[in-house]
């Protein structure tokens, strides 16, 4: 890894990458903002385009690298800044539960999100990555039954992922909100980097609308 840790974050409000936002704050990373007007299109733009082909955020650029894919970008971050102790070092016990709760965000939890929210029938348990939508759910309710956090006690790059997904999965009505999806978000979001990143998101998503109308 180069001593340089600065990385060129791409964002824009309102998306997935508020959690990459999240993490960049909790770990204390250096980073630049490259914020994307949406609602101007800007994620459409050629600019973009040779960042992220299919035109989504986050991403980052560490040196020559360029991390694109929400979980990836959590992974590098969270390994680059190690010092700050959000992800479990290759000889600690929580670092295969750590990857495993990372991996289970794309792999299992979004596929059965995607398929619930757009009422698609019930794939065959032989050829769907998440078994059923209630079985991918419970399995991540017993874990967090077990709390604080994903991983017990510490507090990981896996609970900013996790508290991000669950707080607009139940605010769209997606996840149904039980008592533990309740406790554990309410728990995430009180955290001072999400509270940071909540009012910065929101006075960048205000400039964006005065720059769109503007363009109108």
């Amino acid at each position: 890894m180069t001593q340089n840790r600065r990385v060129t974050f791409f964002h824009s409000p309102n998306t997935r990458s508020t959690g990459a936002r999240i993490l960049l704050e909790e770990l204390g990373a250096d980073y630049e903002l490259h914020a994307l007007n949406m609602k101007a299109g800007e994620q459409r733009k050629p600019a973009y385009l040779a960042i992220n082909p299919m035109g989504k955020v986050p991403a980052i650029r560490h040196g020559e690298a360029l991390i694109t894919e929400q979980v990836a970008v959590f992974l590098y971050l969270a390994d680059l800044y190690q010092d700050a102790g959000l992800a479990p070092a290759l000889d600690d016990p929580l670092r295969g539960p750590y990857l495993r709760w990372m991996v289970y965000y794309g792999s299992c939890f979004e596929p059965a999100l995607v398929d619930r929210a757009q009422k698609h029938p019930p794939t065959p348990a032989s050829m769907c990555p998440y078994s059923d939508f209630d079985t991918m759910l419970k399995t991540l309710t017993d874990q967090l039954e077990k709390g604080p956090y994903i991983l017990g006690e510490k507090f990981s790059a896996a609970d900013v992922l996790w508290g991000t997904a669950l707080t607009w999965t139940t605010g769209f009505k997606i996840v149904p909100m039980s008592p533990v999806i309740k406790a554990y978000i309410d728990r995430v979001n009180a955290r001072p980097a999400v509270q940071r990143v909540t009012a910065l998101d929101a006075e960048l998503s205000a400039q964006h609308v005065k720059q769109a109308e503007a363009k109108n």
